[in-house]
């Protein structure tokens, strides 16, 4: 079983950075796929990035495109939020695809492993 431990996350003004790691154990492998999804309150879970194994292929959210930059080495990803603003506040949780898939997606069903989520709050 897949276990995905998020650390990061914080209070921050706007237009400042923070920058958020996620680092995976308990497969018989690496995810493939691995993302970041969001949720502020009372609105629906949100795709904002995504990587894949090799980590030449990602995708944003159009929303934080320019502004967030995803990364990873072997179990790890990071995503690197700048110039951030008060809409950007939400939880923040990792994700990962199951073992054997290697395509990105953008939906939330899409993904098999959770994290337990980090708090990212931008005053403004």
């Amino acid at each position: 079983q897949v276990q995905l431990i998020e650390s990061g996350g914080g209070l921050v003004q706007t237009g400042y950075s923070l920058s958020l790691s996620c680092e995976a154990s308990g497969g018989s492998s690496s995810p493939n796929v691995m993302g970041w999804f969001r949720q502020a309150p009372g609105k629906d879970r949100e795709f904002v990035a995504a990587i894949d194994w090799s980590g030449d292929t990602t995708v944003y959210a159009d929303s934080v495109k320019g502004r967030f930059t995803i990364s990873r080495e072997d179990n790890k990803n990071y995503l690197q939020m700048d110039s951030l603003k008060p809409e950007d506040t939400a939880v923040y949780y990792c994700a990962a695809r199951p073992l054997r898939v290697t395509v990105i997606t953008r939906a939330p069903t899409g993904f098999q492993y959770w994290g337990q989520g980090t708090q990212v709050t931008v005053s403004s």
